[in-house]
């Protein structure tokens, strides 16, 4: 199995893609807009890649956070609010907040296993600082650490019960960027201490089954390379100063924030130690070239692996109407 998470190019497999999927075997695949008709195609594609590799336990992984991060979008699929809508109803009723973001964290977990999806990259736990860049911003818990941990903690849960594994994101903290990484490399130039507020809610949930990482160069820890390509943002930060030691993988590589070939790129979070490459765009090429220069996963990554996918519980789906109204009255409550 390789070391990877691979994107796929439309509403079904292509036979090209069939058959190099086949050969090549990644640890699972990414969803997007492009590849979300309706329900019926959907999950016809979710079984084909289950089919193709045998494996009825598979990692299939989407964003739908809610908000303007949505992959599975109305009227196909119910809408669902963002992370800001938790943090402004927490002001309010802290208690409340977190049982509207468990509630409708679930609902979003009967909504993917129903599609046959079994990861959702959610919760973020970016600590939101004024005057930073938007890429995060309604998407965030809030400003303050606990908070974020607090309501991050129930999305996991929530997720966890309607039979999807979260992921934590984005180790170890996207809050403070100035430029958002999709477009450039943003460098925080915040100090040893500032940067604890922002692992502190990793540090809260560091059992969670999996994390994502940052492509961000923080200065007081490593000036040269962004956390997902720095060996010391890795080890040190985040597996032994945050304590995490579930499956960790990148961020999009095609990001613009890296730089080199994707091959590079992809070979670089590896040796940093990393286990496994998101590679979101299904270009062929760039498939092929990954494939062939990273390798296969070792034994404590597919042990990470097995673990975060037997993360999830049996979900109830007969729920999600009586969770989307419980998490309406409770949001009702600002």
């Amino acid at each position: 199995m390789k070391s990877v998470i691979f994107g796929l190019s439309g509403l079904e497999l292509t036979v090209d893609e069939r058959g190099f999927f086949r050969d090549a075997d990644p640890a699972g695949y990414i969803l997007f807009k492009r590849n979300c008709g309706d329900r019926v195609q959907l999950r016809a594609l979710t079984d084909s890649l289950r089919d193709l590799h045998g494996r009825s336990d598979l990692l299939i992984m989407i964003d739908q956070e809610g908000g303007r991060v949505a992959r599975m979008q109305p009227p196909e699929w119910p809408a669902f609010p963002p992370g800001a809508a938790f943090d402004a109803l927490y002001e309010k009723a802290p208690i409340s907040a977190i049982e509207a973001a468990r509630a409708n964290a679930e609902a979003i977990g009967l909504t993917l296993s129903e599609a046959g999806i079994t990861v959702d990259a959610l919760p973020l736990l970016d600590v939101r600082q004024e005057g930073a860049n938007d890429v995060i911003g309604d998407r965030a818990y809030g400003h303050e650490p606990m908070r974020v941990a607090a309501i991050g903690r129930a999305v996991i849960e929530g997720l966890q019960a309607g039979g999807v594994t979260g992921i934590v994101k984005h180790m170890p903290g996207h809050g403070r960027v100035l430029v958002d990484s999709h477009k450039a490399l943003p460098i925080v130039e915040a100090s040893e201490d500032e940067l604890e507020s922002d692992l502190r809610p990793f540090r809260q949930l560091n059992w969670a089954p999996i994390g994502m990482t940052a492509h961000i160069v923080y200065s007081a820890w490593d000036d040269a390379r962004p956390g997902t390509l720095s060996a010391y943002v890795i080890e040190t930060i985040i597996r032994e100063r945050i304590g995490f030691n579930g499956l960790l993988i990148t961020d999009d590589i095609d990001m613009k924030a890296l730089s080199g070939t994707p091959a590079e790129k992809a070979c670089g979070a590896i040796e940093a130690g990393v286990d496994l490459v998101l590679d979101c765009w299904a270009r062929m090429d760039e498939m092929v070239a990954i494939a062939d220069a990273l390798p296969d996963a070792g034994a404590k990554t597919l042990e990470r692996l097995e673990r975060a996918l037997a993360f999830r519980k049996a979900p109830e789906p007969a729920r999600l109407a009586e969770l989307v109204k419980k998490r309406d009255e409770l949001l009702g409550l600002v």
